[in-house]
């Protein structure tokens, strides 16, 4: 392009531009035209002209920002693969140091590319981590060159050497060969390993529980395989235990002559009392809180102790728990507590007062609490009063996260309680039981979820009167048939009063519930959700247990929002009982820590 020939266009092109409009920028528009917004992005970052894009510019500095035009924006369209790209560009003059920059872009056809040899060799060749790499390459033949997934085979090769211990591991061929006219590539990619490398000895720089315990938080031996995830799963285990403030895991320099690594850990001490607590609102038990206190070490062998308060109108619960770690200290226990329950489900009111040992393990992705509570259970159905001295063992598995290392569960997937009783007093009282809950969210595509959620209750007891009022079942309310009052759904007793007969709720020997819910994230923090609930708790299978509603099982519909706050929760749930006709909506207002 001459440069008399660029005047004269400018100058046509500035006088129409004073006709139509004065321009709202200073300094110069680009735009880019023919191109994805992935590679306008790109185009935009390489072109010099970005650079001066708020600056008043000359006609010189454009002359030579304009000759930069094709090799940079070519630049920029290399990495996708297209190496073979037309480009057109005119820049008009607006008013003095504006201008108007258009490019016009045909990308072309792209490289293909034609074959990829990557190879492992050495002591880790037939590491899995390795393998799948090997195995399941980011670029394969037939597909599109793109410079960013190559860098990332070669880079995917290094982080697994470097994570895994193969410290000396080297690339032997790392090349990528384009022939832009016959638009093809060739990639060789090749890695030595080298040996992987063990752990050395681990020094603990740290007072405050003894050394051996301490260890025993450590998620690798001296002699295993490097695993720079051990590390990190060390740290955790160390800060999840409360005993200390910071945490500090550091592999140290490799040894190169024996092939280890040592490592170092620093801890600070945490506090020695911590207390906490927490609040939300439900419609169903109005305010609730949790008030706690622990003890976070009893001496140097990590014994711990704590008080813990909840409390609602309808439940209040007082435990205090003196804890012992054993065997894997992060998720292995032994406890004994001491409870005091007080509850008003349905027409009861029921206390409990229990005392006894506990015993938690975590086997892979299970864990199991064994315990048996000698308990004094007080059941009052607001005409008779049914105390019972029992001996409750029970066995409970519920499912925890891969890795899990005994961090706090605001909800665990499935949770199992096979629970038995006897009297200790002598007499017949005696049941088993079996609790079974369970939820899980699909995710279905960007931004949709799937949420289901059930409950299966079985008991094995002569007469309901055996069965202490805070092991019965009712349905209803939030986290249960949404559309319904708190433990609504319950068998009815009537009983013979002076003034007539009375119906109660006493709650059932058994209970089935399910939920469906399709929930919409709408935003980073509000979600809108459509769901159906339903279930009922009853004494016998098929039989409804309250003589004015005949459905066994009793169904509901409804619609929620879900506002996440950084630090809270808060739900609006407006549910339609279907099984009832003439029923209205209920509202239910909920919140709470955030989930």
């Amino acid at each position: 392009m001459r440069d008399g020939a660029r005047r004269w266009r400018r100058a046509l092109g500035a006088a129409a531009c004073l006709v139509l409009a004065r321009p709202a920028w200073a300094g110069i528009n680009i735009d880019i035209e023919g191109v994805s917004d992935t590679l306008r992005n790109n185009v935009s970052a390489y072109l010099s002209l970005t650079r001066y894009k708020t600056r008043a510019v000359d006609s010189i500095t454009m002359d030579r920002l304009e000759d930069r035009i094709s090799r940079e924006a070519s630049e920029a369209l290399e990495p996708f693969g297209y190496y073979q790209p037309r480009i057109r560009y005119r820049a008009t003059s607006l008013t003095e140091g504006n201008w108007n920059v258009r490019i016009d872009i045909d990308h072309g056809p792209a490289v293909i590319v034609r074959s990829v040899e990557l190879e492992v060799s050495g002591p880790g060749r037939d590491d899995p981590r390795f393998e799948r790499i090997v195995e399941h390459p980011l670029l394969a033949p037939g597909d599109r060159l793109l410079q960013e997934s190559y860098e990332q085979m070669k880079s995917d090769l290094e982080t697994t050497a470097a994570a895994y211990g193969y410290f000396d591991a080297r690339m032997i061929a790392n090349e990528l060969f384009v022939n832009p006219r016959t638009r093809s590539a060739r990639i060789v990619l090749e890695m030595d390993t080298g040996v992987r490398y063990r752990f050395g000895h681990t020094t603990l720089e740290q007072s405050v529980i003894d050394a051996p315990l301490a260890r025993r938080y450590l998620r690798y031996r001296e002699g295993d395989p490097y695993d720079q995830s051990k590390l990190l799963g060390t740290e955790f285990a160390l800060d999840d235990s409360d005993y200390f403030s910071t945490v500090v895991v550091q592999p140290g320099t490799p040894d190169r002559v024996h092939h280890t690594v040592p490592v170092v850990i620093r801890a600070r001490p945490n506090l020695r009392d911590r207390y906490s607590f927490s609040g939300g609102y439900g419609t169903d038990t109005g305010p609730r809180g949790t008030l706690q206190w622990d003890r976070t070490r009893i001496g140097d062998h990590g014994d711990r102790f704590g008080v813990q308060l909840e409390a609602s109108k309808l439940l209040q619960v007082l435990q205090a728990l003196y804890s012992i770690p054993i065997g894997d200290p992060a998720v292995d226990r032994l406890a004994f507590a001491a409870t005091a329950d007080y509850g008003i489900p349905g027409n009861l009111i029921y206390k409990d007062f229990a005392v006894g040992p506990s015993y938690t393990r975590v086997v892979s992705r299970w864990q199991y609490v064994f315990s048996l509570m000698p308990t004094r259970s007080i059941t009052y159905d607001g005409f008779t009063t049914e105390t019972q001295d029992l001996l409750i063992p029970s066995i409970t598995v519920g499912s925890v996260p891969r890795g899990y290392l005994g961090q706090a569960l605001f909800q665990q997937g499935f949770v199992a309680q096979l629970r038995a009783g006897v009297n200790l007093g002598g007499s017949s009282d005696r049941f088993a039981q079996l609790h079974v809950t369970g939820q899980h969210t699909f995710d279905l595509a960007p931004r949709w979820h799937l949420l289901l959620r059930g409950e299966v209750g079985l008991s094995l007891v002569s007469r309901l009167k055996d069965l202490p009022g805070s092991l019965r079942f009712f349905a209803g309310g939030e986290g249960s048939v949404r559309g319904f009052e708190y433990d609504d759904l319950s068998p009815i007793e009537q009983v013979a009063t002076a003034s007539g007969t009375a119906y109660l709720k006493v709650g059932g020997r058994d209970v089935l519930t399910g939920s469906a819910e399709i929930v919409r994230d709408v935003t980073r923090h509000i979600a809108i959700a459509a769901f159906t609930d339903a279930g009922n708790a009853f004494n016998t299978f098929g039989r409804s247990g309250n003589p004015a509603y005949p459905h066994f099982i009793e169904y509901s519909t409804g619609m929620g929002v879900l506002w996440r706050l950084p630090i809270l929760t808060v739900g609006v749930d407006v549910a339609q009982p279907i099984s009832r006709p003439g029923a209205g909506p209920r509202f239910d207002i909920y919140f709470g820590p955030k989930l």
